[in-house]
């Protein structure tokens, strides 16, 4: 077979040369000097010695997955001399793998220079006494240095100055160095009532532009030093090692190419992108009418009333844990009030607690197969009369103990069950567990954690790192779930705020009626729920009871949330093709500035909004770093130069936030549900002092006709120099009829009408 020469170190790979590459380096001159024999021209070694890892025979071979990863595996080596293959597991997507570029099965000593294979334009390094792996970059830049521990199949590496972020939700926050990370999943764990829940993800980020993801086998992160170490669990064999190492400059390649092995997000329902609010103990059937009748009354947008089941709550939505069941004190007629829920446009989704120890099987199990109450296939089945019903999604709750693959068919059996019944209707379902490949499937929240200042605070940057681990379908219990007297109207409009900010936007926690935007005012506590709890447990002063600021406040947010609705789904539609998060550490965007990339109390809400929540008791002022460039105080319009921190005052009203110069923020009207349908046209607000692009998104919301090419993609655009707005079909969308918009130039320009045909047009402003 002949083979084509790959390009010299420092020209990108053709793809042609890459996939030579891929076929002839496993074997030949280059396999020969990996293996420690003498190449020409070297100097005389000893006799090689096997490789051995953690006592067995083994085999390291490097594989290159694209231009910017590389797979590294540690297999033990079977009688025959032949590699022992790993199982396919579901955290890593299916694909054909490329063959190794490289193997070596001996140890070479003493070897006094390292062998070298060019990877596009980088360059692979190898020692072999000790062992040890490291990449070249460009310009002298160093991707982690790793050395792998023969005695217990240990991999060490070099994180050097930079800071760590990922490892999944919850843990020390936000730079994750300095700190021991074993991958615990759960509520049991120190810190919950600040940090929440963990969902542990073994892929790392260093902010100087590498990640690392750990697919095999599950183990501790020790990043207490300089020189981090990844160690295997003394529960499991210590092979095979199985991890891939990802190099770009840029941040965003990083996370796309983790969603390229893990997967993308899915797209979700766009009315979860709506107010969601959750209930606890109910009274009667009226009371859950009448309180959705409250919210349409008063004009407070809301898309999802979530109702917890009994057993955490003494009269839940049915008759106890893992029953499916309606309890008909409340729901004495279901399905007559789920449609009278529907004619409202509410979803419904109702709490269910998982009581099996393990799972296993498919959804499409039937049979003897699907009659054992760990199967998936079965334990599905048991849904369905309740879905059946009408309720549009799920609440997960509980299935801590179970092991990560387990998880995530849990996570899975909520996304394709509902697909076997309504195969063109997005499924939703809230997790409080999950684990690599979640964003697939599944949204997460953060757990059972405490009504405090410092809870709020620290919930910032657990939900950056959550993004950042691939999982951008983040949020908390709006106001912490276990009430403390700490909880007051001002605790809860600053977090309300923030959560008007994350992907997530549900209002949930013991004392439930404190949850509701009106529950301030009422001068009643509803049904405490607080007995049982420890610590910080306890209810705000009977005074906090007559704040008649909280309402309107919450209704602001809202109003503001639902107005910005095209940008936010927008941002959501590029999560899903991209691997983004929504909810973004201005790291992403800013990689070079190091304020930035220390930045973890406040973020940034896709590209052109800076968020920055106030979380301090009584504040009138808050601290904001604003990275380089032109920006716009989003509420006085004033204009500032970044690179720079800005003291902003505040009152218990305001939020701060920020829009970058350039920016193009589509907003809409204000709705009392996402799909409610409006006169009012579509505003586009322009941002000025630099060019800039928005290109916006629209599908049905619902349905995945948008995979059929059922959507619109409209690109948006501003010359600054010229003051021109253009707009125009971006490339591959159809048209689907004339439309009218209205262009500003913010943020007090006069509003100028647009009529849009389907061929581009100009504005001049």
């Amino acid at each position: 077979m002949s083979r084509s020469k790959p390009d010299a170190p420092g020209k990108p790979l053709s793809r042609r040369d890459a996939l030579a590459l891929l076929g002839s380096l496993g074997s030949g001159a280059l396999l020969t000097q990996w293996t420690g024999q003498a190449s020409a021209g070297a100097l005389p070694q000893e006799a090689d010695r096997p490789l051995i890892v953690a006592g067995k025979r083994a085999e390291l071979n490097i594989s290159i997955v694209s231009p910017r990863t590389l797979r590294i595996r540690i297999l033990s080596l079977r009688d025959d001399g032949a590699a022992q293959p790993i199982e396919p597991t579901p955290d890593l997507l299916e694909r054909d793998w490329p063959q190794p570029a490289a193997r070596l099965t001996t140890l070479a000593r003493p070897q006094t220079r390292p062998q070298t294979i060019p990877w596009g334009d980088l360059q692979i390094r190898l020692l072999t006494d000790p062992l040890l792996l490291s990449v070249q970059g460009q310009r002298g830049r160093i991707i982690p240095r790793l050395r792998f521990g023969i005695d217990d199949g240990t991999v060490s590496f070099d994180r050097g100055v930079s800071l760590i972020y990922g490892l999944g939700e919850g843990g020390p926050q936000f730079d994750r160095g300095g700190q021991v990370y074993p991958m615990k999943n759960g509520q049991g764990v120190p810190g919950l009532d600040v940090l929440g829940a963990r969902m542990a993800i073994p892929w790392l980020v260093g902010s100087s532009g590498w990640a690392l993801f750990f697919h095999r086998p599950y183990g501790t992160f020790d990043i207490t030093g300089s020189l981090a170490r990844f160690i295997p669990s003394p529960s499991q064999p210590a092979l095979p090692i199985d991890f891939f190492l990802v190099t770009s400059e840029k941040p965003e390649d990083i996370l796309k190419e983790y969603a390229q092995l893990t997967g993308f997000p899915q797209l979700p329902p766009i009315w979860s992108l709506g107010y969601q609010q959750s209930h606890r103990t109910l009274s009667s059937r009226e009371e859950i009418l009448s309180e959705a009748r409250t919210f349409r009354q008063k004009k407070i947008p809301c898309d999802v009333l979530i109702y917890l089941g009994t057993g955490f709550c003494p009269s839940g939505w049915n008759t106890g844990h893992g029953s499916f069941t309606f309890n008909e004190k409340v729901f004495p007629d279901p399905e007559n009030m789920i449609r009278d829920l529907h004619t409202e446009n509410f979803r419904v989704v109702p709490h269910v607690v998982l009581k099996a120890r393990h799972l296993h099987g498919r959804i499409s199990d039937t049979g003897a197969a699907a009659q054992d109450p760990q199967d998936i296939g079965g334990y599905w089945a048991s849904h369905l009369k309740v879905f059946q019903m009408g309720v549009d999604g799920w609440w997960p709750d509980e299935g801590d103990w179970l092991p990560p693959e387990e998880r995530l068919l849990r996570n899975e059996m909520y996304w394709e069950g509902p697909l076997s019944a309504r195969p063109n209707v997005r499924p939703f379902a809230l997790h409080r567990n999950g684990y690599v490949g979640i964003q697939r499937y599944a949204w997460l929240w953060s757990g059972d954690i405490e009504s405090t200042w410092r809870t709020l605070e620290s919930q910032i940057p657990v939900g950056l790192n959550t993004g950042l681990s691939g999982m951008p379908f983040w949020g908390t219990d709006t106001g912490g779930f276990v009430t403390t007297p700490e909880l007051t109207g001002e605790l809860y409009v600053r977090w309300f705020q923030f959560s008007s900010f994350c992907p997530l936007f549900r209002s949930h926690g013991r004392t439930w009626k404190l949850r509701l935007p009106w529950g301030w005012n009422t001068g009643d506590y509803g049904p405490k729920e607080i007995e049982g709890y420890h610590g910080d447990a306890g209810l705000p002063a009977q005074s906090e009871l007559h704040n008649a600021d909280v309402e309107p406040i919450c209704r602001k947010y809202l109003n503001l949330r639902y107005q910005l609705l095209p940008y936010f789904y927008t941002v959501v539609k590029e999560a899903s093709e991209t691997g983004m998060p929504i909810m973004r550490a201005l790291w992403l965007h800013y990689p070079e500035d190091s304020r930035a990339a220390e930045c973890s109390n406040q973020y940034l809400w896709g590209r052109d909004i800076l968020v920055a929540p106030v979380t301090e008791k009584g504040a009138t002022q808050k601290r904001v770093y604003l990275p380089a460039g032109t920006w716009y105080d989003f509420w006085t319009g004033e204009k500032i130069q970044g690179a720079a921190e800005v003291t902003r005052p505040v009152d218990l009203a305001t939020l701060p936030l920020f829009v970058r110069a350039g920016a193009i923020i589509p907003m809409g009207p204000v709705k009392q549900y996402t799909t409610e349908k409006s006169a009012e046209i579509l505003l586009f607000n322009v941002y000025p002092e630099a060019d800039g692009e928005f290109e916006l998104y629209e599908d049905d919301g619902i349905s995945f006709d948008y995979k059929s090419g059922k959507f619109t993609r409209l690109r948006a655009s501003w010359n600054d120099a010229k003051r021109l707005f253009s707009l125009a079909n971006s490339a591959g969308t159809a048209f689907h009829g004339a439309r009218k918009f209205e262009v500003r130039l913010a943020p007090s320009g006069a509003r100028k009408p647009l009529s849009f045909d389907g061929d581009e047009i100009t504005l001049k402003l």
